[in-house]
């Protein structure tokens, strides 16, 4: 089993474990612990470093595997040995790129909600852009700049966003939680993360986020595209700046 030391400190950039287990045929080891995001909920995996005896290592991908999570490293490196104690360390630019799009995804998932009570069908991020799908049959060119605005508005309040991990009976009994559909959870989850923005959104959320919604910055809606009757993919993305 992997602790993941993301889930409650998305700004933790390194961390010291030990290898459980190695895949000399994928060049992958596993560890006991990580801070890498292994992907999932539309939120590619993290990249970064491991070093280990007198060398640093490329992980190129991370993946989790039940309780377990994978560190793919570069083609052609030795492996470290079974119990041996490593050292990590994110490619920070990038992830902070990822919390600070992964947030701006639920500002407008919020702002859509709460305005026109859309709800959210799908969505998918790269380090500053990403894409959500509602099922928004009335969404217009003029809409979107509405929303566009309602958004930077909501980013420049500078809500605290607040990470929480509820066991499974409570977190089933938040009203809020209802529209993220987590009773289609499998039911061997016993604990469900949640993501709040502070008088504005929670949602059921495994991501990496930052900590106030103007660490966000500009959000433009650069397009958007009808999916059917009802369904509506908008696009989104971010200014670039110094990161972190």
């Amino acid at each position: 089993m992997t602790e993941l030391l993301y889930q409650l400190d998305s700004y933790k950039q390194e961390f010291t474990a030990n290898v459980l287990e190695i895949n000399p045929f994928t060049n992958a080891i596993a560890l006991d612990r990580t801070v890498f995001y292994p992907g999932g909920g539309g939120q590619p995996n993290d990249c970064g470093w491991i070093s280990f005896g007198a060398g640093e290592v490329e992980v190129e991908k991370v993946k989790k595997e039940g309780d377990t999570v994978w560190h793919f490293l570069a083609a052609g490196c030795n492996l470290p040995n079974e119990g041996t104690a490593v050292q990590g360390r994110l490619n920070w630019e990038r992830r902070y790129q990822l919390m600070r799009t992964h947030s701006a995804m639920h500002v407008l998932c919020g702002v859509v909600f709460r305005d026109y009570g859309a709800l959210v069908t799908g969505g998918n991020m790269e380090p500053l852009q990403g894409r959500m799908d509602f099922e928004f049959e009335n969404l217009t060119h003029d809409l979107v700049q509405v929303i566009e605005d309602a958004v930077n508005r909501e980013i420049q309040l500078d809500h605290t966003i607040h990470v929480k991990i509820h066991p499974r009976e409570i977190a089933m009994q938040i009203p809020d939680l209802i529209r993220t559909k987590i009773n289609l959870l499998p039911p061997q989850i016993s604990e469900i993360r949640t993501i709040e923005i502070e008088g504005l959104d929670l949602q059921a959320d495994g991501g990496t986020h930052v900590h106030h919604t103007r660490e966000i910055g500009h959000a433009c809606i650069v397009d958007y595209k009808s999916k059917g009757k009802i369904n509506k993919r908008v696009y989104l993305q971010l200014d670039t700046r110094s990161e972190g």
